[in-house]
């Protein structure tokens, strides 16, 4: 492999070829360490601290290795923000023609089977999918690809479900429309490409032999660096159980009428049966109560009424296997749905037998829709025994792995406790950009009256800040209290999550400049906002998960049957990498100045705070909300003008991140 000096040092390739490149003594250590393990094999696991540019430090050895190598990233954007930014100007920039291939879950790819169904049955979709069906029908004729990321479509949209294929209803070799199968030829790129860029939940699908799109390419693979690597066991977990969701369920109901009325209409009995079928699944959702909530599977066994309804949900749709056989035969479709009604069948079996030891049952309802699962506690052993085969290099890679320096809690998750580990430290200059700030007063965050006294503290630091700040919560209650309070207390925009696409809060949080975002879990990590449009961060609390989560509970009474402590073991590690994340969206860039506030008592009251505190840069702290009004006083006052409102920054152009 070439000098890597010479590639990522001062004067080197990358230098001159990629403008505002900056050589970084910290990327290229960790551009040489990843080299080497890709020449010899091995795992390491790495912590590449915020501006380390540790996407460039694994893609120039990838490029470089002359290996097949996957590289895994944590969310479908990330993943096409690799492949088409970063991919193209590394390869640019080295002048090497690795051949790459970006592959997604079938569930991103236009089916065109699916959408010849969904144009015959129009008359049974609603208005808004009719509306999209008409821009997919379009958009078919010229896509090459068949990447549903390419329409402006929402992800969520309803007719996404009605033209893309999943597991269950994919035809296979089957379908009249394989040879021109957007999954189909993207999977054949991925085998035949050097470089492979998929995300997660792919990759995890792949690993517990579940059919979402590159079963074919695993074992191809001699290099794997998985990206954002602190998402993976959750991701993993999530895989290796059991789900049958009511989602499921009423696609399958779908799906078999639609198939029906194409291919069996002369049978009335089947319809009658699908339609008892989707009157069990909203049974069932009512008796789980009209709350979002999640439970442990105990709840449900104290509950005559549910038990009724799970009982009647087994019956209905063994009556739905039962009449899809009798027309068994009679098209490709129809088959394909008997198969699918037979593996819910299975799992529903699955749920309401005996509980093993090392997994844990549990429900959830959201809305309109329920979950039934079985969770595995550990997914080490599945990862133990793809990373044993010999000459193969792994990196996992974030800028949140370790609690202080050790790696341990993450290497037990995954079952790689003889990795190589290696940490390298931010190198933007937080002791000069950032103040940490702990308040003095508060009340511990127990008592009723914690949420009172944050608003008035947030409404103070807002003020010095004059907005631009993200307030990040531990819980729903806790953001939708702090939201009401500052309703007409502050004179700067606020953004709510839950109001709109996390995208498109984003996307006006920046434009507006002087906005106060309120968010929770999904923006404390994978959001990127440079520039004095963020200039606060504000936390409300240590960010514990909650003791009554059922997987959570479960897992800490698997560490205590081991003889471990479950709070120093598993819970406390989690919380300090979810803070690592939360601080992490201050200080993005080299020019960044922004305060860091962690309102949490506990930090600095508690034997513990110090893991949160040694494991967090080494920004400038202070206890006194004077110093945080110097801070701000000292920063350039370019947002000098008044407040925009919401709706001219709606109108505003909104550039892109980089």
């Amino acid at each position: 492999m070439a000098d890597l000096g010479d590639i990522f040092g001062p004067d080197g390739r990358l230098s001159e070829r990629l403008p505002g490149f900056a050589h970084r003594a910290q990327q290229q250590a960790m551009a040489e360490r990843i080299a080497a393990l890709m020449e010899e094999g091995g795992t390491l696991i790495c912590e590449a601290g915020t501006g380390t540019g540790k996407t460039f430090a694994y893609l120039v050895p990838a490029i470089l290795s002359g290996r097949k190598v996957l590289i895994s990233t944590g969310t479908r954007n990330l993943q096409d923000q690799l492949f088409h930014r970063d991919l193209p100007l590394v390869r640019t920039a080295l002048g090497v023609p690795v051949r790459a291939a970006l592959l997604k879950g079938r569930a991103n790819y236009l089916c065109r089977h699916r959408l010849k169904l969904a144009i015959d049955d129009i008359t049974h979709l609603d208005p808004e999918s009719r509306g999209g069906l008409k821009q997919v029908q379009e958009w078919a004729k010229s896509t090459t690809r068949g990447d549903i990321a390419e329409l402006g479509i929402p992800e969520d949209a309803q007719i996404w479900p009605s033209v893309t294929s999943t597991g269950d209803n994919c035809l296979g070799q089957d379908c009249p429309d394989w040879q021109g199968c957007h999954l189909v030829a993207a999977r054949r790129e991925a085998q035949a490409a050097d470089l492979v860029v998929v995300n997660h939940h792919l990759f995890c699908a792949d690993l517990a032999l579940k059919d979402e799109g590159f079963g074919e390419i695993l074992p191809g693979a001699d290099c794997f660096v998985l990206d954002e690597a602190h998402q993976l066991p959750e991701t993993a977990t999530s895989f290796f159980g059991v789900r049958v969701s009511a989602r499921q369920l009423l696609d399958l109901v779908r799906d078999s009428e639609l198939e029906y009325r194409r291919e069996a209409g002369d049978l009335p009995e089947l319809p009658k049966r699908l339609g008892a079928l989707r009157r069990a699944v909203q049974d069932m959702r009512l008796g789980l109560g009209e709350i979002d909530r999640r439970g442990p599977w105990s709840e449900l066994a104290g509950v005559p009424e549910i038990l009724k309804a799970l009982e009647t949900l087994v019956r209905r749709l063994a009556s739905v296997t039962e009449g899809l056989k009798a027309v068994e035969g009679r098209g490709k479709g129809l088959d394909a749905c008997l198969g699918r009604a037979e593996d819910l069948g299975d799992a529903l079996q699955r749920l309401i037998s005996a509980e093993p030891a090392e997994a844990v049952r549990w429900f959830e309802t959201q809305g309109r829709g329920f979950r039934l699962h079985e969770t595995p506690l550990e997914v080490a052993e599945p990862f133990r025994a793809q990373m044993a085969r010999p000459q193969t290099a792994w990196v996992f890679t974030s800028a949140t792995l370790a609690v202080g320096e050790r790696f341990d809690h993450f290497a037990r998750q995954l079952g790689i406790e003889e990795a190589q580990t290696e940490r390298w430290d931010s190198p933007f200059d937080y002791a000069s950009q950032a103040l940490w700030f702990v308040p003095r007063g508060l009340p511990q965050p127990s008592e009723p009256a914690y949420n009172s006294h944050l608003l008035e503290l947030a409404c103070e630091v807002l003020g010095y800040s004059r907005g631009r700040a993200f307030l990040l919560f531990t819980s729903y209650r806790a953001l939708r209290e702090t939201a009401e309070g500052l309703e007409g207390r502050i004179p700067y925009p606020i953004l709510v999550q839950g109001t709109a696409p996390r995208a498109d809060l984003v996307e006006r949080f920046r434009a507006l400049g002087n906005a106060v975002l309120l968010g929770t879990s999904s923006f404390w990590e994978g959001v990127d906002v440079r520039g004095e449009a963020l200039s606060c961060v504000l936390i409300d609390r240590l960010p514990f998960a909650s003791p009554g989560d059922p997987v959570l509970a479960a897992r800490i009474d698997a560490v205590r049957r081991r003889g471990g402590n479950p709070f120093n073991d598993h819970q406390l590690p989690q919380a300090v990498i979810a803070l690592k994340q939360g601080a992490g969206r201050l200080i993005r860039d080299g020019e960044d100045r922004g305060v860091l506030v962690v309102c949490d008592p506990r930090l600095l009251g508690r034997s513990y705070g110090h893991r949160f505190l040694e494991s967090l840069p080494a920004m400038a702290r202070t206890r006194s909300i004077d110093d945080v009004r110097a801070f701000f006083e000292t920063a350039p006052r370019a947002a000098d003008d008044p407040p925009q409102t919401v709706e001219a920054a709606q109108a505003a152009p909104v550039e892109a991140p980089t």
